[in-house]
């Protein structure tokens, strides 16, 4: 049974006692140190009940009964405090023991986290290793592009030289390309006259082109002629040939009879 359980059980009992006959109550302090409520036995209350009745009549005092009452109900009241404060910390409890449930599974990972620590730091050895050789190799090109900066300036009077150069070469050219203009103006005037004569040339090759377009539509006519003759004798000839294959499976049949 649960703590929570025990103190409902106490509760309802004194729930279920509090119209019962009481005996006398008096507080006292328990093993622990705390106040509580003990109740002697009716035995020694009804004795001194009866000492009282030896003396004179029974008289019921009603305010003692309900301050009783009064001090049960309070009493269950505190109870169901504590049952409620209980409950908080049991919760408070649980929630603390899933908190250390969890810590103590990351520190159970803490050793797996570790051991993958060496193979991080090899790893970030080896790129640092790797960048310090791109750096290096990144100085050496640097390097080199301003040595070739540094030879710019030879380069660049080579060059100035070397332009000279074409620039005679193309002066020359220049003037054989005067020379080549007035052959090509020879050869225009050469492709000129050869047009005239082609000219000339024209009508009898369009004439030559007629006759043969009518020679062709006449070929052309003869050939569709003898396609339909040629058309015309192989349906005679399938015909005849038909004929001849069914006198003669009638021929066949008839003998088979």
């Amino acid at each position: 049974m649960t703590l929570r359980q025990i103190l409902t059980g106490t509760s309802n009992w004194l729930r279920s006692r509090r119209y019962e006959r009481a005996g006398h109550c008096a507080p006292i302090l328990n093993s622990e140190g705390l106040l509580t409520m003990a109740l002697e036995p009716e035995e020694d209350f009804e004795d001194t009940s009866s000492v009282r009745t030896s003396h004179g009549p029974v008289v019921v005092n009603s305010v003692t009964t309900l301050d009783r009452r009064e001090s049960v109900e309070r009493l269950q009241d505190g109870f169901n405090r504590l049952i409620d404060q209980l409950q908080q910390i049991n919760d408070h409890l649980n929630q603390q023991v899933s908190q250390h449930q969890e810590l103590m599974g990351r520190v159970r990972q803490l050793p797996q986290l570790l051991e993958s620590l060496p193979s991080a730091v090899e790893n970030q050895k080896r790129l640092t290793t790797q960048l310090l050789e791109q750096l290096r190799t990144t100085a050496a090109k640097d390097h080199q592009f301003l040595e070739t900066v540094s030879k710019i300036p030879a380069e660049t009077s080579r060059q100035t030289e070397t332009l000279h150069l074409i620039n005679h070469q193309l002066a020359a050219a220049a003037d054989a390309d005067v020379q080549l203009a007035g052959s090509f103006v020879k050869f225009r005037d050469t492709l000129d006259r050869l047009n005239h004569n082609t000219a000339g040339n024209t009508q009898g090759i369009a004439q030559m082109s007629k006759t043969f377009a009518a020679s062709d539509r006449h070929l052309k006519y003869v050939v569709t002629k003898l396609n339909q003759r040629y058309a015309w004798v192989l349906a005679i000839a399938l015909s005849v040939c038909a004929a001849a294959i069914c006198t003669l499976a009638g021929i066949v049949i008839y003998l088979a009879r």
